[in-house]
């Protein structure tokens, strides 16, 4: 929907028309983003799905730049508990040796 704003005499006049905006860029509602979410949070069918929508599955742009960003985002946080479970982790095996001699 779009308002358009005109002066005539001092008063203002508001018009409104709708804008047919094509089914690929379709904004997602905020309720859309918060169910997307919790579907990609389920362990295994989420993670099936995310990779579907992120690589393809989907016609709406804005879908499978959501689906990339939350695919991004598990990356990210797989690789942070990769390094901290390898430092903490070796940190744990080198002190239980240590304390062995």
């Amino acid at each position: 929907m779009l308002e358009e704003k005109q002066e005539n005499d001092g008063v203002l006049t508001y018009t409104t028309r709708t804008v047919n905006i094509p089914e690929e860029y379709k904004p997602i509602s905020m309720w859309g983003y918060f169910g997307y979410q919790l579907l990609f949070s389920i362990p295994c069918i989420g993670f099936i799905l995310l990779l579907v929508f992120a690589f393809g599955g989907t016609k709406n742009v804005n879908l499978k730049n959501f689906a990339r960003s939350y695919f991004c985002y598990i990356i990210i946080l797989t690789i942070i508990f990769a390094i901290f479970f390898f430092v903490f982790g070796g940190l744990a095996i080198f002190t239980s040796a240590a304390n062995n001699y």
